[in-house]
């Protein structure tokens, strides 16, 4: 670690920056002081300290003084420029030539809403019964398989569960679809998921089939329809759009081979071409992992042609292809553009969506994996440093603010306000900060716990829970910390540490909570929450119902009277179970429980708005016309510390 004072131009600045750098990190983290810390370090000196101002200039032995009464070391940070990795990714091949181009299948997506019949035509069109083996009857995953019609021409159809996966896709810049069939019942009509998926097919500029599905049945109303989808900018042709629509029934198989020619001859109008040669570039259908065959993919190819033996590349992981699936469940032993295809042979699962790209050999695999989880640290190391940048200016500003009342004190004067101002301590939470030695040079790291404890003397809270660092310390968490943890009943907090598996069990065993972290306001977060479950829960009253006494009388139960007021409820309800509250002229008379509540001579649980009602209550009350009666609940909900440390 090196430690440095920031000079700007040679004079005392108004916050003293130090910045802690890592071996094996690029993420800096910033420790600020203030100008009164700088003063305070060269009490005891033969600095006249009077004679400063905040723009004077100190000398350089001054700064060092400094520097070694702040607990680090002094040294003049030598910029050095990091070597920047060598891109190892691998990417799309350039569009290809016209002349290596053949006619492929086309992609269709079967969308619609729930239960509007997608998968049962999917099975009625490939005679698979995949409908009867779903749970419930709905799509569970996303099927992907090549349908041959009677006349030779194939189709890819994917039947996704909704538009969540295609939605996914599309996200993710998926090419995939060429053609959405759009499945409406008849008898149900456009519905919020049919609207969604006009949304999805619209933003994917993708062209659309109606089929209006459950025709058979008797409340159907094909024309209803096609008239709702007029409103979503859906215009079949007979009302002089462009769009098909297609009136079947998937159940019986009525129109089926219709809603395949329409796909077909728009397919054609299409003119869907693809390139079989070269490296295979495709997309991520769906993800499982198989008990026999280990990590499964299924994806849709759309360049090159894939073979046995290929090496893929998809997100973070690659694979060998050792075997290929149709649908059916057969091998293959190459698939081409459009075709869908299992893939056996993955280190592990990719996610659906990812792009597959094909590479060379099993070691460009390996370089682009590594360079792609090393890429996706960086983006992590990035936004990390952001987060806490935008947190420290926030808190910087804050801690501006807050001082400005005293900043026409001297620092002595400050000093002096500021140490009266701080409350006795009562609650102790065993709070220890250690950074891990491992992941530094020789070893001054108090910069790095001093930052985090001056975060804490920011804490304000104390009338709502005491706060107290009985130890902190450098280093692995230690049985020596356990000790102190469990005589305090505390928490142990670690800051780039690591915790040992003896120790954890030890912690385990005592019941000692152990919490670690490597990004400060992440610690600190948790720090919050912890102390908001100390806290006990806040109360909240809610006003039930509203009754006005319009009169008194006395009745004899057994040998003794007693008095019921007679209401008439006004708001709300009375409901017996709550509690009550006697008001008169917003004064408080009474607050407790009915011992009866009775409408005329029935004896009944809740009084609603504009019945009236007799009650009574246990303590002799004396309640007059045009007393209020309120009935409440109380609910209690969490409470959470008002602390606010900028993070």
């Amino acid at each position: 670690m090196i430690s440095h004072i920031v000079k700007i131009n040679a004079k005392i600045p108004q916050f003293l920056v130090c910045t802690d750098e890592y071996m094996q990190s690029d993420v800096r983290r910033l420790i600020v002081y203030t100008t009164d810390h700088i003063f305070e370090a060269l009490l005891n000196t033969s600095m006249d300290l009077d004679s400063l101002e905040p723009q004077s200039i100190l000398e350089e032995k001054w700064i060092k003084e400094v520097v070694k009464r702040s607990g680090m070391k002094f040294k003049w940070a030598k910029l050095v420029e990091s070597k920047e990795r060598e891109n190892k990714d691998t990417q799309r091949r350039p569009p290809p030539d016209t002349s290596v181009l053949v006619s492929r299948p086309p992609v269709v997506t079967i969308m619609g809403h729930v239960d509007h019949g997608k998968t049962t035509l999917l099975d009625s069109l490939r005679k698979s019964q995949v409908a009867a083996g779903e749970a419930g009857g709905i799509t569970q995953h996303i099927g992907a398989f090549l349908v041959q019609l009677p006349s030779g021409e194939k189709i890819t159809f994917l039947d996704t569960p909704g538009h969540a996966a295609f939605s996914s896709m599309r996200a993710r810049g998926a090419l995939v679809t060429d053609i959405v069939i759009l499945v409406v019942a008849a008898d149900d009509g456009v519905m919020k998921q049919t609207i969604e998926s006009i949304l999805h097919a619209k933003k994917a500029h993708v062209p659309i089939i109606v089929a209006v599905n459950k025709c058979d049945k008797p409340q159907a109303d094909p024309a209803r329809v096609k008239q709702e989808l007029l409103a979503h900018d859906v215009v079949c042709e007979e009302y002089g759009g462009e769009v098909q629509a297609i009136h079947m029934s998937a159940l019986k198989g009525d129109n089926l081979l219709e809603l395949a020619e329409a796909t077909v001859t728009l397919a054609e109008m299409m003119e869907l071409r693809g390139d079989p040669t070269g490296l295979v570039e495709a997309t991520v259908i769906e993800s499982r992992t198989d008990k026999g065959k280990g990590p499964v993919t299924t994806a849709i190819v759309q360049r090159g042609t894939l073979k046995k033996g290929c090496i893929l590349v998809a997100g973070k992981t690659w694979a060998k292809v050792r075997f290929m699936f149709d649908e059916n469940n057969c091998t293959m032993k190459e698939a081409g553009p459009s075709n869908a295809v299992e893939i056996v042979g993955w280190k592990e699962l990719p996610s659906a969506g990812e792009e597959i790209l094909e590479v060379e050999s099993e070691k460009r695999a390996r370089e682009v994996v590594e360079w792609r989880c090393y890429q996706d640290e960086q983006d992590k190391q990035k936004e990390d440093l952001q987060a806490i940048e935008v947190k420290q200016q926030e808190h910087l500003e804050s801690y501006k603010k807050d001082r400005e009342p005293l900043a026409h004190l001297s620092w002595r004067q400050r000093k002096s306000a500021l140490y009266k101002a701080n409350r006795k301590l009562m609650y102790r939470i065993f709070v220890l900060f250690n950074t891990d030695l491992s992941v530094i040079t020789a070893g001054d790291v108090d910069g790095s716990v001093e930052a985090i404890l001056n975060i804490l003397d920011s804490y304000d809270a104390h009338d709502q829970c005491q706060l107290e660092v009985v130890h902190f310390g450098i280093g692995d968490v230690s049985e020596n910390d356990l000790n102190l943890a469990e005589t305090f009943s505390g928490t142990i907090y670690g800051f780039n540490v690591g915790v040992n598996k003896s120790i954890q069990q030890v912690a385990i065993k005592k019941g000692i909570a152990i919490k670690t972290h490597k990004v400060i306001y992440k610690l600190i977060d948790d720090l919050k929450e912890e102390l908001s479950r100390k806290l006990p829960p806040c109360t909240v009253e809610n006003v039930i119902g509203e009754a006005s006494v319009l009169a008194m009388f006395d009745v004899t139960v057994g040998k003794k009277k007693v008095t019921v007021a007679g209401c008439r409820v006004q708001k709300g309800q009375l409901d017996r179970k709550m509690k009550f509250r006697l008001l008169r002229r917003q004064n408080i008379i009474w607050e407790g429980s009915l011992t009866a509540l009775k409408h005329h001579k029935d004896d009944v649980q809740v009084v609603k708005t504009g019945m009236e009602c007799g009650l009574s209550v246990a303590q002799d009350i004396e309640f007059k016309p045009g007393d209020e009666v309120v009935c409440f609940e109380e609910t209690e909900t969490p409470q959470l510390i008002s602390w606010d440390p900028g993070f």
